[in-house]
């Protein structure tokens, strides 16, 4: 034997002796982690696909129209209790928007104010309830008090800028002051940023106020 292959010959069994001490010091220590990886990504791959399950479950529930309005209504409702987070404030806007297209006026306020003072729900769409719960004020609430509502969000940069001038509009209107609401319409109408049914709502209502306005003087 040469003393190459002799020295190559320790050497291996040197690094197994060593392999062997390492085993019987960490040996458990070593084989419980791996077992915790294991459990850990089959936990979380179990956890993945039970969101995605409930996910889809979901899914399918709100945009289901087929079901009867009372068991439709049900199932909404059960989806704002306990449905993944988005889909559970989906059901909750739309329970409130049913409320309202049915004249429940009152419940569908209440509805929308308690989204739009809930912490948990994100900004953008707490200001949405808050501004579906400005329209639904606009004909029964005073100026002042849509005006305290809204100032908030009343802004030049607001993504709610030309809404809120509606909302505005139509309880100018209401109040009579038909001058008021006949210019808030016509800046509508003349924004290139507004929505197309935002301008052409505002450009009736511009149409309608201009013969009230000759009458009124």
């Amino acid at each position: 034997m040469s003393d190459e292959s002799l020295f190559r010959e320790v050497d291996e069994e040197v690094r197994r002796e060593q392999a062997k001490k390492l085993w019987d010091r960490y040996g458990t220590l070593l084989v419980a982690v791996s077992l915790l990886v294991i459990i850990g990504v089959a936990g979380w791959k179990g956890w993945q696909y039970w969101e995605l399950s409930r996910s889809q479950a979901a899914a399918k529930i709100y945009f289901d129209q087929g079901s009867a309005a009372g068991g439709r209504d049900n199932e909404l409702q059960e989806l704002a209790k306990s449905g993944p987070s988005g889909y559970a404030l989906l059901a909750r806007f739309s329970l409130a928007g049913e409320l309202a297209k049915a004249g429940k006026r009152d419940e569908a306020l209440k509805a929308y104010e308690a989204i739009a003072g809930d912490g948990s729900v994100p900004q953008a769409f707490r200001e949405a309830a808050t501004i579906r719960a400005a329209y639904l004020l606009a004909d029964t609430a005073s100026a002042a008090d849509l005006s305290a509502r809204l100032a908030p969000l009343d802004k030049p940069d607001s993504v709610w800028r030309l809404p809120i001038r509606e909302i505005y509009a139509l309880a100018a209107w209401r109040e009579g002051r038909y001058e008021d609401a006949f210019k808030l319409a016509s800046e509508i109408a003349a924004d290139p940023a507004a929505p197309q049914g935002l301008r052409q709502r505002a450009q009736i209502m511009a149409a309608v106020l201009q013969p009230l306005i000759k009458a009124k003087t």
